[in-house]
């Protein structure tokens, strides 16, 4: 039972540090993109324009713009060869909606150049939903058998922490291209990109906090299992 009660606990624990953390990045999104989707920018191009403007800039003319339903729906899909823009980022002049549009073009500027964290998250994604789905079963059983398994739940969950790391410089230098690609073609002038900057920035923590809640139930599996 002492064993049982401090798998428990711990388990407890990371879940409410895991928490805490994703809250406060949730928030912080949240309240950044609420803030600049009210400011228009001087230039009156919506997320559409710039981003259709920026991939034919680049020669992607392959690649299409399209709305989503949803709020932070965004995304590029490489496998379509489609930039997805919410519906307010899609057709609203919002200095949120251009930078977040800016954003997904760099991955897709990512996808046609063969940038190799790119290639390498495309490669995990199967990998960290498989240890995803998998480690919980481990962890049980490790419970109810042997701690064993509890080793091989943390090899296991290992893969979606790979995952959080290598998602990391993916998506800061397509942040850094879309502040670049704003500024130089003159989306957006030097103070509007101020608003650019903290928008991505808040993005950003969120996948910090992923892998760092990762990080958290990684260490937390490999102190069990030796309990």
């Amino acid at each position: 039972m002492d064993f049982l009660g401090g798998i428990g606990f711990g388990y407890i624990m990371v879940m409410i540090a895991g928490l805490v953390i994703s809250g406060l990045a949730s928030m912080w999104v949240k309240r950044s993109y609420s803030k600049h989707s009210q400011e228009m920018s001087a230039s009156g191009m919506t997320g559409a324009q710039v981003a259709r403007s920026i991939l034919d800039r680049n020669g992607l003319t392959d690649v299409k713009v399209e709305p989503v339903a949803g709020q932070l729906t965004d995304h590029y899909d490489p496998r379509s060869k489609v930039v997805r823009l919410s519906e307010d980022n899609f057709n609203k002049p919002s200095i949120a909606g251009v930078s977040v549009a800016a954003h997904e073009v760099g991955h897709a500027v990512q996808d046609s150049s063969g940038y190799l964290p790119m290639k390498l998250r495309s490669g995990l994604v199967p990998v960290a939903n498989f240890s995803q789905q998998l480690f919980m079963p481990l962890l049980f059983m490790g419970v109810l058998i042997s701690p064993f398994f509890i080793e091989i739940a943390a090899l296991v969950f290992a893969g979606v922490l790979l995952f959080h790391v290598v998602t990391l410089p993916v998506e800061i230098n397509a942040s850094t291209r879309a502040y670049g690609q704003l500024t130089s073609y003159g989306f957006l002038s030097r103070k509007e990109a101020g608003g650019t900057k903290r928008v991505l920035s808040a993005a950003a923590f969120t996948y910090i906090a992923a892998a760092l809640t990762s990080l958290l139930m990684l260490v937390w599996l490999l102190l069990a299992s030796r309990q």
